[in-house]
């Protein structure tokens, strides 16, 4: 009906405002104007390559063959943004269809790259479908290293496993549980907590679904859980360990202030985010060595941070 569409149209929109509103209340006049200048923008379709199956040089011969334009982000050579919207004619592709790349935002992209991950380690993905940083660790370890994935959707967990046999991603273990309830007993080398958000670094203005459901509340109940999830990630730690924690949002409330929180449990410490992803688009974030993506034509809003256990 006309009139429950309008009013469904104006409480979308206040959504965005209220977006708006945040970031100006949170940020500096220019970094504020930056992250919206990057949520009116068009944003670029990206890939990266699955090691398991391929290799940058022949993913890039394809593309010239079929006449797509493309280009490689320095920070990351596996990484492909292309030029034009030819998703389509890549996802219509073989390398498409027989798990040669996957799509993915650049910013998505960022967590597994935070930490080198050293062969036959115990790791953790926490919160892990679709699957997107799970595959990438093992296309990134070559299937040398130990992976257990967690999701606590059924459905959501089915689509992880359909992912991790397209890319050839054999021997992960999938564990369809919440991973607060994990037992207390196990124990990781590594953990990535790429943990469930308001999305607000994903919104883009020209489309509508990308910010339909966001809201103050989502944003709160979010914070909650994640430092609920950032305990847990830390308590599964070995000593000595490192967990990367990540968020596509660009909301202090859900990035910097988790970390803060969980700082100050004690027994851990924040390792500097590589040197090659000092490339990255970022914004001033309020805790140094961690890193916040400016959202853009290329890379989603975006928060990753490094941390040890000292304790």
């Amino acid at each position: 009906m006309p009139g429950n569409s309008n009013s469904g149209k104006e409480n979308t929109e206040k959504r965005l405002e209220f977006l708006f509103a945040e970031i100006g209340r949170q940020y500096s006049g220019s970094e504020a104007e930056r992250i919206i200048e990057g949520i009116h923008a068009v944003r670029k379709s990206s890939f990266r390559i699955n090691r398991l199956k391929t290799d940058a040089d022949a993913v890039g011969a394809k593309l010239r063959e079929l006449g797509i334009g493309y280009r490689n982000p320095g920070w990351f050579g596996d990484a492909f943004v292309l030029e034009e919207t030819d998703e389509a004619a890549v996802r219509n592709d073989d390398i498409y269809g027989n798990g040669e790349i996957y799509f993915q935002n650049l910013s998505s992209m960022i967590p597994p790259l935070m930490t080198r991950i050293e062969e036959s380690e115990d790791v953790l993905d926490m919160c892990a479908a679709p699957g997107s940083k799970t595959t990438q660790i093992v296309s990134l370890s070559e299937g040398r290293v130990n992976v257990t994935a967690c999701e606590k959707d059924r459905i959501r967990a089915e689509r992880l496993r359909y992912n991790l046999a397209k890319q050839g991603c054999s021997g992960v273990n999938v564990l369809n549980a919440d991973a607060r309830k994990l037992d207390s007993f196990l124990r990781f080398d590594r953990i990535f907590l790429d943990a469930p958000c308001s999305g607000s670094g994903t919104v883009l203005s020209a489309e509508p679904d990308t910010y339909r459901a966001f809201s103050e509340k989502l944003v709160h109940n979010s914070a909650a859980l994640q430092l609920q999830l950032l305990r847990k990630g830390l308590s599964l730690l070995k000593k000595g360990g490192v967990l990367v924690y990540s968020t596509c949002s660009v909301l202090p409330e859900e990035n910097e202030a988790v970390v803060m929180a969980a700082m100050r449990d004690g027994g851990i410490e924040i390792v500097p985010v590589p040197e090659r992803l000092h490339d990255v688009p970022a914004l001033h974030s309020r805790i140094p060595d961690t890193l916040l993506v400016c959202p853009g034509e290329e890379h989603e809003g975006f928060f990753a941070a490094i941390l040890r256990k000292t304790g």
